[in-house]
């Protein structure tokens, strides 16, 4: 028994180890001074430390300087990018996070003829792939000239994602029917009991799915590449392929594209601190693992 604790703490800390690892060489290369990159390869700590490379991503240095501090002369407008990212995220996120609960209450509680077929549909659409509806939306917004918008960017996901209304009606299952069965005695119709009283009593499951849509808007990369190509609509993560690309393909400058990722980071690294407790709580409730 006690070898068997012994090795599942031995795989669950070289699990820990794999996941960290690639972040912590993020950072450390960011860290690192561009002139000795590949001299301090095989350190785990930036044996010559800087600040510059942040720096010259942020836009505080000056051409020259950055190119002194061993960089390609490539640009990045960070404060651009991290608006349009913040933008993007945080539409998709309230609307999407209101629209599937509502699709997932009338599921879960209301009784029309289909839903357990309508259900059925958004079960078996988790296991498309995203890939497969990639062109058939990227010509549906080219027609409609969204192209370069934000509407373009948000059209495919603003409303509705399967996984997220299976979520969420799985939570509203769970609901004491005697609280609504009391709103409805009240008075309170089908959008009062929904609006009153089950949005309130699921407080953390909803924080927890906006949490996990965040995430996975914030870093969204192809559909953004396809759609958003200009300035005024380029997310964070396009951004830094842009940036990558500008390097010259012998020298790519890779520090400061470390310090750029590292930053990009941060926002969802402090939401998962915050919030971290909560989703691995709701994530037990519903079953997902």
């Amino acid at each position: 028994m006690r070898a068997g604790r012994i090795a599942a703490w031995a795989v669950l800390g070289l699990a820990v180890l794999v996941t960290v690892f690639p972040f912590w060489w993020m950072v450390r290369t960011a860290l690192t001074d561009a002139h000795h990159l590949f001299s301090d390869n095989f350190s785990l700590w930036p044996q010559h430390f800087t600040w510059a490379n942040f720096k010259r991503v942020l836009g505080l240095s000056s051409l020259a300087e950055a190119q002194a501090a061993g960089g390609s002369g490539a640009s990045l407008d960070f404060v651009l990018y991290l608006r349009n990212s913040v933008v993007y995220t945080a539409v998709v996120v309230a609307v999407q996070t209101l629209s599937c609960a509502m699709a997932a209450y009338a599921l879960a509680r209301l009784r029309f003829r289909g839903r357990e077929a309508l259900f059925s549909a958004f079960v078996a659409a988790l296991m498309v792939p995203p890939i497969f509806t990639l062109l058939p939306n990227f010509a549906l917004v080219r027609n409609l000239g969204l192209l370069n918008t934000f509407a373009g960017l948000v059209a495919p996901i603003l409303l509705m994602t399967p996984f997220t209304v299976f979520f969420l009606r799985q939570f509203f299952l769970s609901l004491p029917r005697e609280v609504e069965e009391a709103a409805v005695i009240d008075g309170a119709g089908v959008w009062g009991v929904f609006w009153r009283v089950a949005l309130p009593m699921s407080r953390g499951p909803l924080i927890t799915i906006a949490l996990i849509n965040g995430v996975h808007a914030w870093k969204d990369y192809l559909w953004p590449l396809l759609v958003g190509q200009e300035e005024g609509s380029r997310v964070l993560t396009v951004a830094l392929g842009v940036f990558l690309q500008q390097s010259p393909n012998a020298r790519p400058d890779w520090t400061g594209l470390m310090a750029g990722s590292t930053l990009s980071v941060i926002p969802v690294l402090l939401l998962l601190l915050v919030f971290g407790k909560r989703l691995a709580n709701s994530l037990n409730f519903t079953g997902i693992k």
